[in-house]
């Protein structure tokens, strides 16, 4: 715009503000050394050795800003031309996440709340791991270490703790006590980011066997869904040194052979893989095969990087036609943000890259196994088929509600779930 037309009309309000707020951003990126840090966590301790040392959030204020700035000049893509999500996000649920995200969302309070919980850095085979980690005041609480998937965090986790590890509070028992441990995956959230490729399921199951040792853990149990269930598994195949047996929301199993009369339960099964595979593989696809394009696209817009994410609650979840019947907006935000705050966008595509090969299942697990299946999870396996895998199922229970984030979507129902399958390896 030329400069000369714009004194006769001073500017509203609401364009000073954005002015001053974009010249303050432009100052702080423009200083020396500065652009990097705006966008990552303030320095802290780095572990060195086998130590364990404290951890806490602090995004720069730089970084918020600048968010708030990118989410202001954001460029729109017209509307869809088929109603609802068939195509991806709507336009119209687009511009309302994104408007809270710019208007209303605090990130200060998640940060505040996550710092409550006690945080840690170390440093296995090479690669700084973040984790929370909370003991409960039960003397005989049994360790329990939680891993999350792909676009979830640990903030998939932060509902389970309080009544996990203090369950006479929430109407368990003493005995029903677990010490909690949640670590991030390699390239995820706070945990550093490989710079070399290696970083499988197999690798991670080993690097959570030492954070255990390291955490002077003699016998522990393992839940995971998602990516986390892929590591969860990969530790009960392993038979990890003190692991007393394991807890799986999502059953990535196969038959070796179908049979060519199929069940009702095994033609679900297949149909939900074949939808998968027809209608929402597109993510799948381009995270193990152009993770490093991907990245470009989540580092440098928020936008893309939300709806990425976003149009993930809406498909995975157990709902009634929105992402907001099964997560609240803010918890959306919550994780959203972590990935956009730790530019996580290329390093958490490439574990997919990693593990290209789990997608095809994995193997059979001797130690003790709990089951339990969620009905809008994406693919739902017969009960055939997980014992045929887990030669020592000692619990299987299908719910009538909840979907692929299921600890999320279903809390309560999620730690009765952990409650009952773990009882007997107490």
């Amino acid at each position: 715009m030329d400069n000369k037309h714009t004194h006769s009309h001073p500017p509203s309000a609401g364009r000073r503000q954005l002015l001053q707020l974009s010249a303050l951003v432009s100052a702080a990126l423009a200083a020396p050394g500065l652009a990097q840090a705006a966008l990552a966590p303030s320095a802290q301790a780095r572990p060195q050795g086998d130590a364990i040392v404290p951890f806490k959030i602090q995004v720069p204020q730089a970084a918020i800003d600048d968010l708030k700035l990118r989410l202001r000049h954001t460029r729109w893509p017209e509307q869809e031309t088929q109603a609802g999500w068939v195509q991806g996000v709507p336009l119209a649920a687009a511009r309302s996440l994104i408007e809270d995200w710019r208007d209303r969302y605090d990130w200060r309070k998640f940060e505040a709340r996550v710092n409550r919980y006690p945080q840690f850095l170390t440093r296995i085979d090479g690669l700084d791991f973040h984790f929370i980690h909370v003991k409960s005041r039960h003397p005989n609480a049994l360790p329990l270490l939680l891993t999350h998937g792909w676009p979830g965090s640990f903030a998939e986790f932060l509902e389970l703790i309080a009544p996990l590890t203090d369950p006479t509070a929430f109407g368990g028992r003493a005995e029903d006590a677990f010490h909690v441990i949640i670590p991030s995956l390699p390239g995820f959230g706070y945990s550093g980011k490989p710079t070399e490729s290696g970083w499988t399921a197999e690798r991670t199951a080993r690097a959570w066997t030492v954070l255990m040792k390291r955490l002077g853990y003699g016998k522990w149990v393992a839940q995971g869904g998602d990516w986390g269930a892929t590591v969860t598994t990969r530790l009960g195949i392993q038979q990890a040194e003190g692991l007393a047996g394991v807890h799986l929301n999502w059953q990535f199993v196969f038959p070796d052979k179908l049979s060519d009369q199929l069940t009702a339960e095994e033609r679900h099964a297949i149909d939900g893989v074949t939808q998968f595979t027809n209608d929402g593989f597109g993510y799948f696809r381009m995270q193990i095969t152009r993770p490093q394009t991907v990245g470009y696209m989540l580092s440098d817009s928020p936008l893309a990087q939300a709806m990425f994410i976003y149009e993930k609650f809406q498909t995975w979840t157990d709902n009634q036609g929105k992402p907001e019947d099964a997560l609240s907006r803010t918890a959306m935000l919550d994780d959203i943000s972590l990935y956009w705050f730790t530019d996580s966008g290329a390093s958490s595509a490439r574990f997919y890259r990693e593990n290209q090969s789990e997608s095809l299942g994995q193997g059979q697990i001797h130690i003790p196994v709990a089951v339990s299946v969620f009905p809008h999870e994406i693919f739902v396996p017969p009960k055939s088929w997980v014992e045929a895998k887990y030669t020592k199922l000692v619990y299987f229970n299908k719910l009538d509600k909840g979907g692929h984030f299921a600890a999320w979507e279903q809390p309560e129902v999620f730690v009765q779930e952990l409650r009952k399958g773990f009882a007997s390896l107490r």
